[in-house]
């Protein structure tokens, strides 16, 4: 005779959860620690040997070229949800536990439940991405077109390098990233002239 049957039922249902479909979640964390939290998370399962339970922890990104001042390209990327970290998990209260202690973790975004007693707010419970939410966060992120980005704004003082106008200064009056090109004033004979220039014809002074 078993006699603790509520035990017993624990960890049945324990157990039922964590061969349960894995689900996205998503993870706020402290500003700027992103990749650290990623990292953190990826060595704690493996400590805590819950490899069947988070699968896989991702970061999604975009691609970005940035423009810099002599006109050559770096390519990089940038973070899609800035703060937050999706984690693919079966979610039971040790890999629950694991993720929410990590340092720098914030919380689960999810639905605050309240306590019927006692002192507190009491805890978040995480609630999972819809199928459809993760294909368009992934699908944004993997096929989105390279973000330019040019180290060059209106009102910044330019000089330029090559072409008719070289080694005349101005000053910038528009940027169109999507172009390649800039245009500014510059003193031609004495009068401000609108010039279009190529992003590697000039240079940022100052």
């Amino acid at each position: 005779m078993n006699n603790f049957p509520e035990q017993e039922q624990q960890t049945e249902e324990t157990q039922t959860r964590a061969v349960g479909k894995p689900r996205w979640y998503v993870v706020q964390v402290a500003s700027g620690c992103e990749k650290k939290v990623k990292t953190d998370l990826e060595q704690r399962t493996n400590s805590f040997d819950l490899g069947d339970r988070v699968l896989q922890i991702r970061i999604p990104q975009s691609p970005t070229v940035k423009v810099k001042k002599d006109g050559s390209r770096v390519h990089g990327a940038e973070k899609v949800l800035p703060g937050y970290v999706l984690v693919e998990m079966i979610l039971d209260d040790d890999a629950w536990q694991m993720v929410k202690n990590t340092p720098n973790v914030i919380n689960f975004v999810g639905a605050e439940q309240r306590r019927a007693v006692g002192r507190g707010r009491g805890h978040v419970k995480p609630l999972p991405l819809s199928p459809s939410e993760v294909a368009r966060i992934f699908k944004e992120s993997e096929e989105a077109e390279p973000v330019l980005k040019i180290d060059m704004q209106v009102g910044d003082k330019i000089l330029v390098l090559s072409g008719p106008f070289k080694d005349f200064a101005g000053e910038v009056i528009e940027v169109s990233t999507e172009r390649n090109k800039l245009k500014a004033l510059l003193s031609i004979f004495g009068r401000d002239t609108p010039v279009e220039l190529e992003f590697n014809q000039v240079e940022k002074q100052g």
